[in-house]
């Protein structure tokens, strides 16, 4: 099996959402002292974010070898 742009790129999608729905989840559930965000909260969800833009750019590419 070959690994292409496309599927690092779904990988990449999938594992910031997940890291940016974590986030958002632990807040919900009330884990640290901050009442909101708290300063890793907003760094874990940035990060997130930002895995998850650079695998939707890669998903365009096709099935190119990675």
């Amino acid at each position: 099996m070959v690994v292409t742009k496309r599927i690092v790129g779904l990988a990449l999608t999938a594992l910031g959402l997940l890291m940016a729905i974590g986030t958002v989840a632990a807040d919900w559930v009330g884990v640290g002292k901050w009442g909101g965000l708290g300063p890793a909260q907003q760094v874990a969800l940035l990060v997130g974010l930002g895995v998850c833009l650079v695998g939707l750019s890669l998903i365009p590419l096709g099935d190119r070898p990675a």
